[in-house]
């Protein structure tokens, strides 16, 4: 038999060393010869029978290298179909088709959307793959390493041997491929990369549908496409649900600590579990949204999902993407919106994952100025990079797209937008103008919102932003960068500085109330009571409130009919919903016993109240982000810690009148102006004894007096019980 193959090549093949294996191995025409070749590097074997695609034997392949390298010659035919017989090192025979014997799975026009930076199904063609090809069924693998010498799927189903799946390098873009016929789902795989410099990297896949559980960090191959939804109809209302005039009143939740199971509270729920638990407590609480702390995979339980290392994989902690993808169906056939946590502004260093992918800052910046956030211990993505954007976009229309989700809640953003954010000077280089502001992030944030909501109806955006940077919810169009909210921060710390006063010094600090409202219609806020306010020892939120026992309870009642009342949409951590005593920690479930007990239930019943309230009276939320909806009555008592004001829907005639006092003093005969000469009826009071309030009350209808006070034509007398907010309707 005459080998065209040098014994050089054929020893770079053997040695993982080749820069171009599809060159050599498979079925090839050499170049000076009329006849076909088949060659292939099959290791720990004892020999090599060609089979055609009937099964019937050609022939035995000729081994030229014990370790594993065979050859067979054809004569001059055409190309033909083919697999192997393949006798093993310990005596076993196994039919396989060759690898090396099938066209690329990357297609042209992949190749050149990737590069331009618009193919926004990416994850259609990176990662792993059930498909078929040529008649046969298998995985196709590709992945992004432009600057690697090598990359190699390795698996149990190769011993882990990266001289054995090596894949095809497409040069114009910097994907591999490889299809592995037989492969099924289940397969556990990650990629092997050999480096310029000569080092291998094992790497979990960026685009895996699925992980192991961590502590181990191998990717699995999932088909994503067999999970039949049943949400159509939700589909097809959300864009009605999730109007700006709607009400949002979202539950923020930790999955792996909002309940868990066990003797001892050691094992998690699975999504399909929490499904049986949680749909039903937010549907009987009256929240309009739940919202998830980061989902995407993770390798540190401590990192609440915030460092992330799967973009494209839900974690495998609490089951399979398609359990979910059931988790998700059954919150929209019970009427509730989802939104995620999506964290795109940093990465962990774990080994497994995005840093330094191929060897050298494919995701990140190289410069640790622009690349690496110090105190967090992340790496800062490359958003200038096309690719890179690109392949941060696809993933957020990945989770909207392939798991329904609703809405996306954005980390860190102010992170993005500023090239000196938490850097000393001599730690940042400037944007190309002399200033801090991050233009290609902005860029990628801008084109990300586009294309969220032009891509998907009824969803919804929102910025985790805590700076004044200004037009963070207005559209791209106008200068904005295109969210559809903003967590108004501001609003958050004010607030619950005046909250945590003692009530006899709270008239020092009145303007901390009321300052919120001089900026409220500047941006779509959020009202956020988040996981952020109740660790890292500051405490939970009933703990932040000053006095005994019962005056903690009704300051945070009275604080969250302020927060329910006022102009925004709410967001809720939970566990503050009933009051838990001790801050959260992700270890371990919520107190749930602390329900009974009367004071932790009448919080609860006080937030599911307000939920209710705010749901059945459209002044509470139709113009929360127009001056027109709220109006004061009075905002200068400081003396009394007492404020009041009016909110409207889109009809100025429906409106609500509120009366927070936040002091531990019954108020009688306190007089407020009212507009319209007709009775009013108390709706809410948090003082209610169903609460675990004192009881006191208004009794009945309300008669007005013709007696004008805070500039208003009319008035009301009212009785305001102590530390509370109450809510009144007029009645006509």
């Amino acid at each position: 038999m005459k080998n065209l193959l040098s014994f050089q090549e054929m020893d770079a093949v053997i040695n993982g060393c080749h820069d171009n294996v599809f060159a050599v191995l498979g079925q090839h025409r050499d170049k000076g010869s009329k006849n076909i070749f088949i060659r292939a590097f099959l290791p720990f074997t004892k020999s090599v029978e060609v089979l055609d695609e009937n099964g019937k034997k050609l022939g035995k392949m000729e081994k030229l290298d014990e370790r594993g390298f065979y050859q067979m010659e054809f004569g001059a035919v055409s190309d033909f179909k083919y697999r192997f017989l393949v006798t093993y090192d310990d005596g076993h025979k196994q039919e396989q088709e060759d690898p090396y014997s099938f066209m690329p799975t990357l297609g042209d026009i992949d190749e050149y959307l990737f590069a331009e930076g618009t193919h926004h199904k990416i994850y259609d063609v990176l990662g792993a793959h059930i498909k078929e090809m040529d008649g046969v069924k298998g995985v196709a693998f590709a992945v992004w390493a432009p600057n690697a010498k090598r990359v190699s799927v390795v698996g149990d189903f190769n011993a882990w041997d990266g001289r054995r799946h090596v894949m095809r390098k497409h040069p114009s873009c910097g994907i591999w491929d490889i299809f592995i016929p037989r492969l099924e789902q289940g397969a556990v795989y990650k990629y092997e990369i050999k480096t310029s410099q000569d080092y291998i990297l094992l790497k979990a896949d960026p685009f895996a549908f699925y992980s192991e559980v961590r502590p181990k960090t191998a990717s699995i191959v999932y088909d994503n496409s067999r999970y039949v939804w049943n949400d159509q109809g939700w589909l097809e209302e959300r864009e009605n649900y999730n109007k700006m005039d709607r009400p949002m009143s979202i539950y923020e939740v930790h999955l792996g600590s909002w309940r868990r199971k066990g003797d001892f509270g050691e094992n998690y729920l699975s999504y399909r579990e929490m499904a049986d638990y949680l749909i039903p407590y937010v549907q009987n609480m009256g929240f309009t949204h739940v919202e998830f702390l980061p989902l995407t995979e993770h390798p540190l339980d401590a990192s609440w999902g915030y460092q992330t290392t799967g973009l494209f994989a839900p974690t495998s902690r609490f089951g399979t993407p398609d359990d979910f993808k059931y988790l998700i169906d059954k919150f929209h056939r019970a009427g509730i919106s989802v939104i995620m946590d999506w964290v795109p502004a940093h990465f962990p260093k774990d080994e497994h994952g995005l840093c330094e992918f191929d060897g050298t800052c494919l995701y990140e910046h190289a410069d640790p100025r622009l690349g690496e956030h110090k105190d967090w211990g992340t790496k800062i993505y490359n958003f200038g990079r096309t690719e890179v954007s690109e392949i941060l976009c696809a993933s957020a229309l990945y989770w909207m797209r392939e798991f329904h989700i609703d809405g996306l809640r954005v980390d860190a953003v102010a992170s993005m937008l500023y090239l000196d954010y938490s850097r000393k000077q001599g730690e940042w280089i400037p944007n190309r103008y002399g200033g801090n502001e991050n233009i290609e992030a902005i860029a990628f944030l801008r084109k990300l919102n586009e294309l969220v909501y032009s891509e998907n109806k009824g969803v919804m955006t929102a910025a985790e932003e805590s700076t004044a940077w200004p037009m963070v919810s207005r559209p791209t169009s106008m200068g904005g960068l295109g969210f559809g909210y903003k967590w108004n921060m501001g609003w958050m710390n004010d607030t619950l500085r005046y909250i945590s006063h003692e009530p006899i010094h709270r008239k020092y600090h009145h303007g901390l109330l009321t300052f919120g409202l001089l900026y409220a219609f500047n941006e779509n806020f959020i009202l956020p009571i988040s996981h952020d306010e109740v660790t890292h020892g500051k405490g939970s939120m009933l703990s932040k409130m000053p006095g005994d026992e019962w005056q903690k309870f009704a300051n945070l009642r009275a604080y969250y009919g302020f927060m329910w009342t006022h102009p925004g949409k709410k967001l809720l951590f939970m566990g503050s919903e009933f009051g838990q005593d001790w801050e959260w920690n992700e270890k371990e479930s919520l107190r749930w016993h602390l329900l009974n007990y009367p004071m932790y239930k009448g919080m609860q019943n006080c937030v599911r109240d307000l939920n209710l309230m705010y749901r059945g009276n459209s002044a509470l939320f139709e113009e929360d982000f127009d001056p027109k909806g709220f109006e004061w009555i009075c905002h200068d008592d400081a003396d009394d810690s007492v404020i009041s004001y009016i909110r409207r829907g889109h009809n100025p005639d429906d409106y609500l009148i509120v009366v927070c006092n936040f002091t531990p003093v019954v108020r009688h005969n306190y007089r407020i102006g009212v507009c319209e000469p007709c009775r009013y009826q108390e709706i809410f009071n948090s003082d209610d004894p169903s609460y675990f309030g004192s009881g006191v009350k208004n009794e009945g209808t309300l008669e007005i007096s013709m007696q004008g006070w805070n500039m208003k034509p009319y008035s009301l007398e009212l009785v305001l019980p102590p530390l509370s907010t109450i809510v009144i309707k007029p009645i006509r």
